[in-house]
């Protein structure tokens, strides 16, 4: 025999340790998001720094380029967030035994969620669009 709070004690630490594993999973999920969208964003202003160093020799501005490159980043992310939203609400029955004291499509969370990813898309595509603002006219037009 076991007192009951001690048994209590032991299902919580079942629940909190599997919550702390879905977490770190969550997290790691979210840098490999940002790796991700960072990567794809890199590469098209690899891809496109001629472009870019055209547009600067044509008077475009630092800000402009930033903008263009940030859009071009937050587009492709919210085509994603609309996927992920759509299989969100399609298998959301799945995960209806494992929440408790929240509804499977709380529209808090998913709203915050929402705004995590494009907060992490936003901060993910500016460092390529910094570069992209920084790239030298005369050099991108040579080296097509």
């Amino acid at each position: 025999m076991r007192p009951a709070r001690e048994i209590v004690r032991e299902s919580a630490l079942l629940w909190s340790m599997s919550s702390a594993f879905l977490g770190a999973f969550g997290v790691i999920a979210l840098l490999l998001a940002a790796l991700g969208i960072y990567g794809v964003i890199a590469f098209s202003v690899a891809q496109r720094r001629s472009e870019l160093g055209l547009r600067m020799a044509l008077g475009a501005d630092g800000r402009t380029l930033r903008r263009s490159v940030i859009g071009d980043g937050l587009r492709l992310t919210g085509l994603g967030l609309a996927v992920g939203l759509v299989l969100a609400v399609a298998l959301a029955g799945l995960a209806r035994n494992v929440l408790f004291g929240v509804s499977v499509l709380d529209p808090i969370t998913v709203g915050g969620v929402l705004a995590l990813f494009a907060g992490v898309a936003l901060v993910a595509s500016a460092v390529p669009a910094w570069r992209a603002a920084r790239v030298d006219p005369l050099r991108a037009l040579r080296e097509e």
